[in-house]
C-alpha cells in the first residue's frame, strides 16, 4: 500500500479539497483505494512527515532539499488546469 501526504498552508480545508479530487481522478483511472493510503497535513509539517510517506502533494510551491520523498504540486488538483499530468506523475511515481 502507498502512503501519500497532501499538504496545503494550513493543513485543513484546501489539502481536503485536492484530496477528494486526488481519489476522483484515480478512481476514474481505475485505480482502488485499496492501493494507497492518503494523509493531510500543512506544509510547515512537511519535513517532519514526509520520510513516513512515498508521495507528498502540495498544494503550493515547495522546495526543501532536506525531503528527499519527491514532492509533486498538486495546484491543478484545485485549478483543474493540467490534472492530467498531475494524475500521471502520481501514477507514475508510486507504480500504480
Amino acid at each position: 500500500m502507498k502512503k501519500i501526504l497532501v499538504a496545503c498552508g494550513a493543513g485543513v480545508v484546501t489539502s481536503t479539497s485536492a484530496m477528494n479530487k486526488l481519489q476522483e481522478e484515480l478512481s476514474k483511472r481505475g485505480i482502488s483505494e485499496n492501493k494507497y493510503t492518503l494523509g493531510q497535513s500543512s506544509v510547515a509539517q512537511v519535513e517532519s512527515l514526509a520520510n513516513d510517506y512515498d508521495l507528498v502533494i502540495t498544494t503550493t510551491q515547495y522546495d526543501n532539499d532536506a525531503v528527499s520523498t519527491p514532492v509533486i504540486n498538486g495546484l491543478p488538483l484545485l485549478t483543474n488546469i493540467g490534472i492530467d499530468q498531475v494524475i500521471n506523475e502520481v501514477i507514475d511515481k508510486l507504480s500504480l
